[in-house]
């Protein structure tokens, strides 16, 4: 049965394409690991699970690995793909801004706000949770 996934994109400078459903969720991460990674004051990545991406090529081995979080990124442009991280088994997550469909990704928490960057004002209703959102995003995933 064939049909077309909900969501393409690719890096930057489109050496790697994916493919896949909707997320299970999609969240703002204020914590200054996704601020360096990203290169912004605040990150956005959505999650799903691990089988459900399709990446092309495939993600071979992780560019960076520390211990609990592996990291992949594009050996051309070295653009941010995936990560993955021990406490979220069976998930993986994607910075929004490669989805061609990046309007349809609207966050639904912001995760980390203890550390978000004193000048950065979002005026938003989404709830707000001090520091990791890994109970949200495993919720998110049953």
């Amino acid at each position: 049965m064939a049909s077309d996934p909900a969501l393409t994109g690719r890096c930057y400078c489109g050496a790697v394409s994916l493919t896949g459903p909707a997320p299970n969720t999609t969240v703002y991460c204020h914590c200054s690991d996704c601020r360096r990674l990203s290169g912004a004051p605040v990150a956005a990545f959505a999650a799903f699970a691990r089988d459900d991406l399709h990446f092309d090529p495939p993600l071979a081995d992780p560019h960076f690995e520390k211990p609990g979080v592996s990291r992949w990124s594009c050996s051309q442009c070295h653009a941010q793909l995936a990560a993955t991280y021990d406490y979220l088994p069976g998930q993986i997550y994607v910075p929004i801004g490669l989805f061609d469909q990046m309007d349809l990704l609207q966050p639904s928490a912001h995760a980390h706000v203890n550390s978000t960057v004193s000048w950065l004002h979002i005026e938003d209703d989404l709830p707000r949770i001090d520091a990791s959102s890994r109970d949200l995003l495993n919720e998110a995933a049953s």
